[in-house]
């Protein structure tokens, strides 16, 4: 068998491979979150909020969702080994502001205790 029909072979074998695994995993919920951020942010995402009335008078509930989703935890900052509740500080954008969000990561439940612009 010569080096083109190899070339070939392997190259129909890994499109039928890629085709079967779009059709397998397009309906599934499936992320990538291997690094220390993605992970705790993911896992706060999973919980139910709880937010402080103090909180609910600067921002609502929704912009403060956003920003769970998509903003950046300063680890440098967090005290993520309390116990029985991890504090973690959430950094993000909202309309061109700088907004610092304080959560109490528990195992049932995400409160959001603070949140600075």
């Amino acid at each position: 068998m010569k080096l083109i029909q190899r070339i070939g072979y392997y190259l129909g074998g890994f499109s039928i491979g890629l085709i079967i695994l779009t059709f397998f995993l397009s309906g599934k919920k499936t992320s990538c979150a291997y690094g220390p951020e993605a992970r705790v942010l993911k896992n706060i995402n999973s919980k139910p909020l709880e937010f402080s009335p103090s909180v609910l008078m600067k921002l609502d509930s929704i912009s403060i969702r956003n920003l769970l989703k998509k903003g950046s935890i300063n680890f440098s900052k967090s005290s993520p080994r309390e116990t029985p509740c991890g504090i973690y500080l959430v950094d993000g954008e909202l309309n061109d502001t700088m907004v610092e969000i304080t959560v109490k990561n528990c195992d049932s439940l995400v409160k959001v205790i603070d949140v600075v612009k």
